[in-house]
């Protein structure tokens, strides 16, 4: 990291599997650590530690907000007792943890926090894929599935905020026989055809794990499920990212997440939205425009590949606030 004179921000990006952390002002000066996510308690003190080691006033360097990108769902109503609670998780052990709140109080300098999506969407926008655009829609593809974005400039907050990785899409015929999806709220009903799950439920790291035995990323070439496992990936993608580009008309899509790094995905599901989307927006009517609206996220470490959008967005965050 170059030395950096002035005020630092933190920034975390809160996953189910890891915390990202990092100090800095952006791509060009940023330090950056991840830590396993384990229990709170454990997990939240090593961000703590990580950041008290930099949270020294001095003249030239000064850490003066942090912001969250966090893993949901969030109480993100400033107004409630429970703003910055994560809430009705599914991570074991992380149900009603008050995440900024501890932060805040263990550093005692400001703390906002978002959901990891949104978070994602700022770092794209401030300095990645979405650089430019006033409307649009990160999705992240890991061990669940969710989505945010920036609509006309704001960040998307309503009843509580976006949970993309919850809409309905049916159940594909050449799924596994038995297969209900993996989210314990929307269970397909095999009693009817062709049944209705989640997004996250069929098509997210989980789901890939219990329908066979094995996480994305040992799916292998080779492998015999190989082809139809990633075929279906592929389908559930399409759909889910269809049904999206019509509700919301964002001017891009950004797809990232550890699914999306399987080699050739994002070609695939680029050309079945092609074939869903039929040429009906003149804007998409060729594989040519889609491969250029459908993309990765641009904001990588290449060293450790690492995604940096999210704590970069958490940046974005903690500047908003100072």
């Amino acid at each position: 990291m170059k030395k950096i004179s002035g005020n630092m921000y933190g920034g975390i990006e809160a996953g189910g599997t890891k915390f990202i952390c990092a100090i800095g002002t952006g791509p060009t000066d940023l330090l950056v650590k991840p830590f396993e996510t384990t229990t709170p308690q454990k997990t939240i003190g090593e961000v703590v530690n990580f950041f008290k080691h930099y949270a020294i006033e001095e003249a030239d360097r000064r850490l003066v907000a942090i912001g969250i990108a966090s893993f949901g769902p969030l109480d993100l109503n400033k107004e409630s007792p429970r703003y910055g609670y994560i809430t009705n998780t599914p991570k074991p052990g992380w149900t009603n943890i008050n995440l900024a709140g501890i932060i805040n109080a263990a550093l005692d300098i400001p703390v906002a926090i978002d959901t990891d999506v949104n978070g994602a969407a700022l770092g794209e926008q401030e300095w990645g894929a979405a650089q430019g655009l006033k409307t649009f829609i990160y999705v992240t593809l890991g061990t669940g599935i969710g989505g945010g974005g920036i609509i006309n400039g704001d960040l998307m907050h309503g009843l509580i905020h976006p949970e993309m990785g919850h809409i309905r899409i049916p159940r594909d015929y050449k799924d596994k026989p038995g297969f209900k999806g993996s989210c314990k709220f929307h269970k397909c009903d095999l009693r009817k055809s062709p049944g209705y799950g989640c997004w996250e439920g069929l098509a997210s790291g989980v789901s890939m794990q219990q329908r066979w035995g094995k996480p994305p990323e040992e799916i292998l070439e080779g492998d015999k499920d190989y082809n139809r496992a990633w075929n279906l990936e592929a389908n559930y993608i399409a759909i889910g990212t269809y049904n999206l580009i019509c509700t919301l008309s964002p001017q891009r899509v950004i797809l990232g997440g550890g699914i999306m790094r399987h080699p050739n995905l994002l070609e695939a599901i680029q050309r079945k939205v092609e074939k869903l989307l039929n040429k009906y927006f003149p804007a998409l009517d060729s594989f040519e425009k889609i491969s250029n609206y459908l993309v990765h996220p641009a904001l990588e470490d290449a060293k450790s590949n690492i995604s940096l959008s999210g704590v970069l967005g958490a940046i974005v965050l903690a500047k908003r606030i100072h």
